[in-house]
């Protein structure tokens, strides 16, 4: 039985929803906010945080502010959807764009899970103890208010100024120094494959609408 574009893009999204939420679930349930170790070196390690919803470990407005990022990423994971499904009945629509805004897509889905059911399945990670799955008092936070799980750490470069340099002299440096998630990997790649490899789709995609 042959499956259909659009058969294969949805397989392609639900695998990689899983392989992000079992990271997560996971990283979760045996660590404790800011436990890590290395996996290759000092330069890629398992660094568990926590964020409110942001990508790359960053934060934004209090409650509200996760509140309308949340439902901002609700908004255009549906749009997302609309446009891949219109984008699949075309013959003119390269692979490769699909499989990009799939991968955009996915990344948006894995993180709406742990903002929308992460409080309500999930006891609280603090710094002593490891989070439990569906605790008798119930979760941390209500339907919408979970937080994001991070955990891969690049520092491709982690050292410290010389003590002569003036002003920045003995202070720590670290390249890239954010925390993130396989949700956000799969937003980071499909966004930079789009933009380096498919932009002549859209630019032609452009001239057609004008």
């Amino acid at each position: 039985m042959k499956l259909s574009k659009g058969t294969k893009l949805l397989i392609l999204g639900i695998v990689l929803v899983i392989i992000d939420q079992i990271i997560k679930i996971l990283v979760k349930t045996n660590m404790t906010i800011g436990e890590h170790f290395s996996v290759i070196g000092n330069w890629f390690q398992i660094y568990f945080i926590e964020n409110e919803g942001m990508a790359f470990g960053m934060k934004f407005g209090g409650q509200a502010g996760k509140f309308l990022l949340s439902l901002f990423r609700i908004v255009l994971f549906a749009a997302l959807v609309f446009w891949i499904r219109g984008l699949v009945k075309r013959k003119d629509v390269p692979t490769g764009v699909l499989v990009g805004l799939t991968l955009i897509t996915t990344g948006a889905l894995g993180n709406i899970i742990d903002c929308l059911f992460y409080g309500l399945l999930f006891g609280a990670s603090t710094y002593t103890e490891v989070a439990q799955f569906l605790p008798e008092g119930g979760g941390y936070a209500p339907f919408f208010f979970g937080k994001v799980v991070d955990m891969f750490y690049f520092p491709i470069i982690d050292t410290t100024f010389p003590e002569w340099m003036p002003l920045i002299g003995g202070n720590p440096f670290r390249f890239f120094a954010p925390v993130f998630n396989f949700a956000d990997s799969c937003v980071t790649c499909g966004a930079l494959y789009l933009i380096f490899f498919q932009w002549r789709f859209f630019a032609r995609d452009e001239k057609k609408t004008k």
